[in-house]
């Protein structure tokens, strides 16, 4: 089982909890006291009413100047989870929300945010019992971090102040449990799972934070990973359908660069090629063209990039996102709150902006090898659209189509949203990171990037079965590939339709068994 103790928890953690449905343990004894310790001590604070904590015994955002009573502050806490409720547009997948739930508790379990234990710990029974809630996906800016997002995970969770039961119509949200959509309240109830009665705190610590940029983020990391161990799968069988030369591969030339990721890409190619007939089997030609010449040099900044967000993102899942922070074992300190601004999601909006904008360029390579390869004058001798028997049939002209289009989508994609602001909460929210909607851009990006590298799997193959003896020739780690390309997608000898063609290589690069077989082959 997964466990969060708010300071160790990865990537790898967040995939398996929110694709796999692995347990995530009980908090930890030390999680448990730290929160109790925060917790406690605030609630202590407002029962005395002796100081002015923002959020708690005060209104949100420009209403922060107005004080609140003590015996009011549960219904505060409440309230700002139902105020925030206001997401609009389609659920985000289930994968995406589980992935918020977890570092919630995660963050919650720093013992900062001052909540009790038992709010994290429902929060881990829900992923643990298979009740996830559903949530809108748009409505964030990103600022306050995702406080619609994050608020309609809260609605399930949190239940009215006790005495106050019928205020607010006992609104619970909605949540899947087993494969229903059910209310909120019906999904704990079956799940036998008690909805948290609020205590001051509570609320604006569930709807505080970057769950959703960092869910996303953390996602599509990792399949963004993916995509270019096999975009670099790709590559290689196109460079052997067109039997490009190895000269631009040679070490020596990547070493004179100094970019790490560009000798690391540069290596693996070689690998993945040694001992292919059809490179270099047209040695009379100088130079290629840069789609084929310049792999290492467009694939792997993309690796630098992915190196440097994959820290950036693993520090993040284990930080204390909300506002104010309770800290109670400062030294030298007596306990306080801090307020400031860690929900502001300007560092996930860029890192998800960047990551999209690498993506991108891959997709963008890609197609142009696929195009190389389907047109007579650019393949070096095979048939036009790849098929022998042209005319009546028109081979793989139209997968070039679809291709383009995932391309051309992926530019307007790409546009960066950090660079955007509106401001909100008059005007105290005056600068907003617009994070939401780069993790949303950013997973379609990923998704477009991995159809269009199947695609060029399914191209590239089709070029080497054209050339005499073409699968004899590989090498070690493009034939593997080759070798599970083929026993899920035949040659086309005639045209039929090729969506399935397409999605089954899509599926063949989710499971990662290419990457799989190809470090197999290669030792």
């Amino acid at each position: 089982m997964i466990e969060i103790d708010g300071h160790s928890l990865t990537i790898e953690d967040i995939k398996r909890v929110a694709r796999a449905d692995e347990g995530v343990a009980p908090l930890t004894d030390a999680a448990r006291a730290s929160m109790s310790r925060s917790q406690e001590w605030l609630q202590g604070v407002i029962d005395r009413d002796e100081r002015t904590v923002y959020g708690v015994n005060t209104g949100f955002g420009p209403l922060a100047t107005q004080r609140i009573r003590p015996s009011e502050a549960r219904r505060l806490s409440r309230n700002v989870v139902l105020n925030c409720a206001a997401g609009v547009g389609d659920p985000l997948p289930r994968e995406i929300v589980r992935a918020m739930m977890l570092i919630r508790a995660n963050s919650l379990a720093k013992g900062v945010s001052g909540v009790r234990p038992e709010v994290a710990g429902t929060l881990v029974e829900m992923l643990n019992r298979d009740v996830t809630p559903d949530v809108p996906a748009k409505g964030s800016l990103g600022a306050s971090g995702d406080l619609a997002p994050q608020a309609h995970v809260a609605t399930v969770l949190i239940d009215e102040p006790e005495g106050e039961e019928g205020v607010d119509g006992g609104y619970s949200g909605f949540a899947w449990h087993e494969g229903e959509r059910l209310t909120g309240a019906e999904a704990m109830r079956r799940a036998g799972l008690d909805r948290i009665r609020p205590e001051p705190k509570d609320g604006l610590a569930l709807t505080n934070g970057m769950d959703f940029m960092l869910g996303s983020a953390a996602l599509a990391l990792a399949d963004a990973e993916s995509v270019l161990e096999h975009a670099a799968i790709s590559a290689s069988l196109s460079l052997e359908a067109l039997c490009a030369l190895s000269t631009a591969y040679h070490p020596a030339l990547h070493e004179a660069a100094g970019q790490p990721g560009q000798i690391r890409v540069a290596a693996r190619l070689r690998a993945l090629f040694e001992g292919s007939t059809l490179i270099d089997a047209e040695p009379d030609r100088v130079q290629d063209a840069y789609s084929l010449r310049c792999v290492p040099q467009a694939l792997g900044p993309v690796s630098d990039v992915v190196a440097f967000l994959r820290k950036r993102i693993t520090t993040a899942i284990n930080a204390a996102s909300d506002n104010p922070l309770v800290f109670v074992d400062l030294e030298g300190e007596e306990p306080g709150t801090i307020s400031g601004g860690n929900f502001h999601g300007q560092g996930p909006a860029l890192w998800l902006d960047m990551l999209g904008i690498a993506l991108a360029d891959v997709g963008g390579m890609a197609e142009r090898r696929v195009f190389r390869l389907l047109t007579p004058e650019l393949n070096g001798g095979l048939p036009s659209m790849l098929v022998e028997n042209g005319g009546l049939d028109s081979g793989l002209m139209v997968v070039q189509y679809t291709a383009a289009a995932l391309v051309s989508d992926n530019k307007t994609l790409a546009h960066p949203d950090s660079v955007d602001s509106i401001p909100s909460s008059a005007n105290q929210e005056d600068h907003v990171s617009m994070g939401a909607n780069a993790a949303r851009h950013t997973r379609e990006i990923v998704a477009n990037v991995r159809t269009v590298i199947a695609i060029e799997l399914m191209t590239a193959a089709q070029a080497i079965d054209l050339r005499r003896d073409g699968p004899k020739r590989l090498g070690r780690g493009t034939s593997a590939a080759y070798t599970l390309v083929r026993e899920r997608v035949s040659k086309l000898e005639r045209d039929r339709v090729l969506t399935p063609d397409i999605q089954a290589v899509d599926e063949l690069i989710r499971s990662g068994a290419l990457v799989e077989a190809a470090d197999a082959a290669v030792g």
